[in-house]
């Protein structure tokens, strides 16, 4: 059995490496290397168009048993592109992989992000600059070459190569809580709030927030989650900062630094159109611990703050 998993290791390793070479020769310097030991790379894409200008980066994972039995571990970074869009985008792409399962599939990613580019900016609901719409003065992005990623957070879920694909359709879509929101000079902030344990339900959760209109045209949708993998012993986590740059790394921190597992947390904020400088991810931050403790998130920590002892934080069962 180890003898065949390690030749299907190798056939992944040489179809990765042929399709490394044959993606760079069609992109050239598009195409960039970012660590080849770890296999790691990323991609400019634009739609071709001098006006309006619409660009993406798209970095991505290479998982030892991709492409016989996983899909790439990829992330989009673009300021312009958000909720519903985000969503639609990440969709297609998963369908894509569905179809060509088992194939090498990052050219026709490639494409289809360019697809999606040229159909956005050919929209009538294209603006003189697209690459800042919902923006606040706060993040304003002068050119698309401030969105080449930082890859800590990419690299943390190298051990989970199953991070976006989960093909049971059957599962129940979970609950979503609603905080209280924070008012700050016309800004509004409010976080939302659901149990999740893998994650397909995490696209459920977002999908069914940016199906509610006022959600879906918040300024940002930061969010987070942790989940629990018991078989590992490890934890599947991610975050997006949706525009608000380091917001989604900070809101990931949060649920780190409070050892909650298994939920997700998005915190839209409503730009009221005063800066609020390092204030805005002390409201995100203060959104996101007071639903959780309001959920029972953190109950377990107090308790163990309050013993002076240590113990495993997980949702503490509400007595009616």
């Amino acid at each position: 059995m180890a003898d065949l998993m390690n030749l299907e290791n190798e056939g992944d390793l040489q179809a990765q490496i042929e399709e490394v070479e044959a993606l760079s020769s069609i992109y050239g310097d598009e195409w960039c290397v970012i660590d080849e030991a770890s296999r790691i790379f990323c991609i400019k894409i634009s739609n071709g168009l001098e006006e309006p200008k619409l660009a993406a980066c798209l970095q991505i994972i290479l998982p030892p048993d991709y492409p016989s039995a996983a899909p790439p571990i990829y992330q989009i970074n673009a300021a312009w592109l958000r909720g519903p869009e985000r969503a639609k985008l990440a969709n297609s792409l998963e369908d894509l992989y569905v179809d060509h399962a088992g194939e090498s599939i990052l050219y026709l990613w490639v494409e289809r992000i360019r697809d999606f580019l040229v159909e956005k900016s050919q929209s009538s609901e294209t603006v003189n600059q697209p690459d800042k719409v919902n923006m606040t003065a706060e993040e304003e992005v002068d050119d698309y070459d401030e969105d080449i990623p930082d890859f800590s957070t990419l690299k943390l879920n190298t051990e989970n190569a199953h991070l976006f694909m989960d093909h049971v359709n059957d599962e129940e879509m979970p609950p979503i809580k609603h905080g209280n929101p924070i008012t700050d000079r016309r800004s509004n902030f409010q976080p939302h709030l659901a149990p999740v344990v893998t994650p397909r339900q995490v696209k459920m959760v977002l999908e069914k927030l940016y199906e509610n209109k006022k959600i879906s045209s918040a300024t940002h949708n930061i969010y987070a989650y942790r989940i629990y993998c018991e078989d590992k012993h490890s934890f599947l986590q991610d975050c997006e900062d949706d525009g608000e740059t380091a917001a989604g790394g900070r809101l990931l921190h949060l649920l780190q630094i409070l050892d909650v597992r298994n939920v997700i947390v998005v915190v839209s904020r409503w730009y009221g159109g005063i800066l609020l400088g390092p204030d805005r991810f002390k409201h995100i931050n203060n959104c996101a611990r007071n639903i959780l403790v309001e959920e029972g998130y953190t109950a377990c920590m107090d308790e163990a703050t309050k013993s002076g002892g240590k113990t495993k934080k997980t949702k503490s069962k509400k007595t009616k």
